[in-house]
């Protein structure tokens, strides 16, 4: 396991270890929670992007027509007077 140092403002660290005791762990581990859910956040997000983009570079587009039937599902058109 790895150990390095992260700065934080006071008012967050306060609050880190007003969580940590609720949960009756260590400020330690509820950092390295928050840093694993950040990572997995990030990388899952990443994969999305890198996803998508290849979809593009694919040409795999939604026409108009697709959108149009979507925002149709959502969003009633406008009353005349």
């Amino acid at each position: 396991m790895t150990s390095f140092t992260v700065r934080v403002p006071d008012e967050t660290a306060e609050r880190l270890d007003r969580l940590a005791h609720k949960q009756e762990r260590s400020r330690a581990y509820m950092a390295a929670k928050a840093i694993e859910n950040f990572v997995a956040l990030e990388e899952w997000q990443h994969a999305e992007i890198e996803a998508g983009l290849a979809e593009a570079a694919d040409g795999q587009f939604a026409g108009a027509d697709d959108v149009a039937r979507v925002i149709s599902k959502y969003v009633q058109p406008a009353r005349k007077p």
